[in-house]
């Protein structure tokens, strides 16, 4: 999309002016090449890498004087001016295709165009995710890039800046993605050349390392906690396990959002510090089985008298008003450590890694596993995966007892094969996908 305005284009090139000049030069006969063609000289001003504009001294080639596809000299003054035309009286247009073809657009300018644009759509943007972007752009990324063009950032640079600002591998992944979208927003606009890569997409995170330790509450631990844990946040634990959905997800249900017949919830907002606001991604928005909860919801919305448009999780002290995200996980942390479970972060989230990889440990395959979760790829979906010790074991047993049973018969060898546990020949033969 062309900028319309002068104003506009000085203001992201950082005062550049494309110069106009009234040039009419002749047209001549160049000896000294094959079809003795009609040139012209002119003068064109070009954008710098450094945003300076150099005016250049140029020959424009029209075509050939002698032999095949000879024209008059009439003609190629003709051609002359139709080109001169446009260098003559240059557009903003014009202006904006050099700006864009070096680059030298400002990076707090477009950083700017991207906070009104990109982050402004409230209606497509949840708030948790415009806050934290702004947040970044306005306390790191600006301060530390803005001055600079969008030339002039260099992959070494930024790779050494995440490093140092940043101790967290996934707030350096996190920096990197919104100023790769700078980038991309800028190429929409016209002001970076279109499928050329960013510098910023060159800089390397590093090793992934997490900051606390990733696992998550096996069966038996999770069916001793909400074993447990009181009403309302035994059911909200439930309905995370059940269907993978986000704890802002599940807070921000209404009773129209909830199909008892169908046995399914329907995903169409969520809850962030009390402020009711769209999903998180387009593919947030799903239906998702509760299964034999929606007998539970059922009991509920009865003794709740429930109404379409009030919250399914409503706090006591203040009806009407969603549930607290902070009030389940207490709950969650009090009733893990009354169990002797209770570990470094620990949440509602937890739950939905588990809904993720137990789904797939009960014969799901990856695919179901990240649409029900919302995921926009399969990578998150593997992120979220977990392979315990236990399951590795099983999968393992597997396939010692089919190799056990392809081995060909010995005088050493039993001609009994163990027969498999009945666990293990519950699951699925297939083993887990990630």
């Amino acid at each position: 999309m062309m900028l319309q305005a002068e104003g506009n284009l000085q203001k992201l090139a950082g005062g550049i002016r494309v110069k106009a000049r009234v040039q009419h030069p002749q047209v001549k006969v160049r000896k000294d090449r094959p079809g003795w063609p009609w040139i012209f000289r002119y003068r064109a001003e070009e954008v710098q890498p450094d945003g300076s504009v150099k005016t250049l001294r140029k020959y424009g080639e029209i075509a050939p004087s002698k032999g095949e596809g000879a024209i008059t000299k009439k003609q190629a003054e003709i051609e002359r001016d139709k080109f001169l035309a446009k260098l003559n009286a240059p557009t903003v247009e014009q202006a904006v295709q050099q700006v864009a073809a070096t680059g030298v657009a400002l990076l707090s300018e477009v950083t700017a165009m991207y906070e009104q644009g990109y982050l402004g759509r409230t209606d497509q943007i949840a708030k948790p995710t415009r806050e934290k972007e702004t947040f970044y752009l306005n306390q790191y990324i600006v301060p530390r890039w803005g001055k600079l063009r969008l030339n002039q950032v260099q992959p070494q640079a930024v790779e050494d800046w995440l490093h140092t600002a940043f101790g967290s591998y996934w707030t350096r992944h996190g920096v990197r993605a919104i100023m790769i979208r700078i980038y991309k927003y800028a190429e929409g606009h016209g002001l970076w050349e279109e499928g050329k890569r960013s510098p910023i997409s060159k800089a390397k995170l590093g090793q992934k390392r997490y900051k606390n330790e990733r696992r998550i509450l096996s069966f038996d631990e999770t069916a001793r906690v909400l074993a447990i844990l009181e009403e309302p946040y035994k059911l909200v634990i439930e309905i995370c396990i059940a269907t993978g959905a986000r704890i802002s997800e599940v807070l921000g249900l209404k009773w129209k959002h909830v199909n008892l017949d169908a046995a399914t919830i329907k995903i169409e907002q969520r809850v962030w510090h009390q402020e009711v606001g769209c999903p998180k991604s387009e593919g947030s928005r799903r239906v998702l089985g509760i299964g034999d909860l929606a007998g539970r919801l059922r009991t509920k919305a009865a003794e709740d008298k429930a109404v379409p448009d009030s919250f399914v999780f409503q706090q006591k002290r203040a009806p009407g008003k969603p549930l607290w995200d902070s009030g389940v996980r207490d709950a969650l942390h009090q009733a893990a450590e009354a169990e002797e479970c209770d570990f470094p972060g620990l949440g509602p989230h937890s739950f939905r890694r588990a809904n993720i990889t137990w789904r797939q440990q009960v014969g799901g395959s990856a695919i179901e596993a990240s649409k029900i979760a919302g995921h926009s790829d399969l990578e998150m979906t593997g992120e979220y995966t977990f392979v315990t010790p236990e399951r590795q074991n099983e999968l393992t047993m597997l396939i010692q007892q089919k190799l056990a049973a392809a081995a060909p018969l010995s005088k050493t060898r039993p001609t009994s094969v163990p027969q498999a546990s009945p666990l293990l020949s519950a699951l699925p033969e297939s083993p887990l996908i990630q």
